[in-house]
């Protein structure tokens, strides 16, 4: 019995480790597509054209992309381990874009502030006081 539990983990293993590469193909190429964007869009900076809003969420979305690619990378690296701290990256940043992009009311800015500092209040207790490999790594 022991076995076959053995093998069925293995199996679940091959299974996530195909579908997180899958995953990172795609993000390649929504990092690279993105960058491309960005990249078409600074011409119109200097114009009318384009919304700096428009510009910043390009750039936020493209650092998601890029931090989900990384984390997915990580793993794979980290003999099959995701660091925390990685979550807490993509956190901050995924509040951070939604500030730029919905800012309309005071309070929930000041919500969305407050959950920044906490993630990175445990990104920093995470850092220092985590039995995560590579925790000695500084921000």
């Amino acid at each position: 019995m022991n076995y076959f539990l053995q093998q069925v983990s293995t199996f679940f293993q091959w299974v996530l480790n195909f579908t997180l590469f899958s995953i990172g193909i795609v993000l390649t190429v929504a990092v690279l597509n993105t960058a491309f964007y960005i990249v078409t869009l600074i011409p119109g900076l200097f114009t009318t054209d384009v919304a700096y809003t428009t510009f910043l969420e390009e750039i936020i979305n493209f650092f998601l992309f890029f931090e989900f690619l990384s984390l997915v990378m990580k793993y794979f690296k980290n003999n099959f381990h995701f660091p925390l701290r990685y979550f807490i990256y993509i956190g901050i940043t995924a509040i951070i874009r939604l500030i730029i992009v919905s800012h309309e009311s005071s309070l929930d800015l000041f919500l969305w502030s407050a959950a920044i500092l906490a993630l990175v209040i445990s990104l920093v207790l995470v850092v220092r006081y985590g039995k995560e490999p590579n925790s000695n790594e500084r921000l």
